[in-house]
């Protein structure tokens, strides 16, 4: 199978290259970034091709130009991921590339006769629907509020009307909190997720801070990557919209104390009443869990890894890594 991965260079799209890769598939990254050297290091082993192709989701010819007769499947996972003050600085620029660079990117499958798109969306989405309902199903309506969530929902939809006008295979497939291996800051996303800025403090020394132990259907990216390869592989799928999550929620405050069996000596705790909080937990409230079942169903894929498995798996990989968290080169 030969895929073109866009946004592969963040981390969620390396963790997913890495699991093509392993698997013996051909992966074109493409992406404004370099591919860090010890990513370059890390996949040179592994039995699939890679190739990185450095330029701008917006650039409708670059992307004509790797989207070629022969590619079996797409992956959208270029976005800005912004938070309120890149919302009101940049919002033309959070809309071209996380709503309309995916226009010259469909029409570019439909020519080159790609088997499958791939639309890496979010329970952003939902919106303050997390807020109101006890679980979130597909079958929720979403209510997003800031842009990335509203461009994420919309994605959706434009990619659903299209795919249909068109004759595309499409799916989205809304990703719950994400964290886990490659993980840093790269300039596209506003807040790192809790579990990357607990890392960074265990690696540096410190106390890892929490106002509240950050409740939510965390999920480890190397399942997501597993969950993205089956979907990739399927003959065929019922639904065009899957949730990926654990389904099941745990705290960042847990797996932050999972992590200190890792680190002897690194304390990861809730503040005292007055003291500033040292993780960013990404809002004031604990979204929803999103429902798996649909996929579970569908595709029998079920999330592996839980807090305790992805606190050891994240040290050990940080450990091997041999590069400070947040740095890689």
């Amino acid at each position: 199978m030969k895929i073109v991965l866009f946004g592969g260079v963040g981390f969620v799209g390396l963790n997913i290259a890495e699991a093509f890769l392993r698997e013996g598939h051909e992966v074109v990254i493409f992406d404004r970034a370099a591919l860090p050297a010890a990513a370059s290091r890390a996949f040179a082993g592994l039995p699939g091709r890679l190739t990185a192709i450095a330029a701008d989701v917006t650039d409708g010819q670059s992307v004509a130009e790797a989207i070629t007769q022969g590619v079996d499947v797409v992956i959208m996972g270029a976005a800005i991921t912004a938070g309120s003050a890149r919302d009101a600085a940049e919002p033309e620029t959070i809309l071209r590339v996380n709503l309309l660079a995916q226009i010259p990117i469909l029409e570019a499958a439909r020519a080159a006769g790609v088997r499958r798109v791939i639309n890496l969306s979010s329970a952003a989405a939902y919106g303050a629907a997390g807020d109101r309902e006890a679980e979130l199903s597909e079958e929720t309506p979403g209510d997003p509020v800031g842009l990335y969530a509203i461009t994420k929902w919309a994605s959706e939809r434009v990619g659903r009307r299209l795919a249909g006008l068109w004759g595309l295979d499409l799916v989205s497939l809304r990703l719950s909190g994400v964290f886990g291996p490659w993980e840093r800051a790269t300039g596209v996303r506003d807040t790192l997720s809790p579990q990357c800025q607990i890392l960074a403090a265990a690696a540096a020394g410190r106390e890892a801070v929490l106002a509240r132990p950050g409740l939510r259907d965390w999920i480890y990216a190397p399942d997501v990557a597993q969950a993205v390869l089956q979907v990739a592989a399927a003959p065929q799928l019922a639904h065009g919209l899957y949730n990926v999550s654990t389904g099941r929620r745990f705290s960042a405050l847990e797996w932050g104390q999972d992590l200190a069996e890792n680190f002897p000596g690194f304390v990861c705790r809730l503040a005292q009443p007055g003291e500033r909080p040292t993780i960013d937990l990404h809002g004031d409230s604990d979204r929803a869990p999103m429902s798996v079942a649909r996929l579970a169903q569908d595709l029998g894929w079920r999330a592996a890894t839980g807090c305790a498995e992805s606190a050891a798996g994240l040290a050990a990989w940080w450990r091997a890594s041999g590069q400070p968290s947040g740095a890689l080169s």
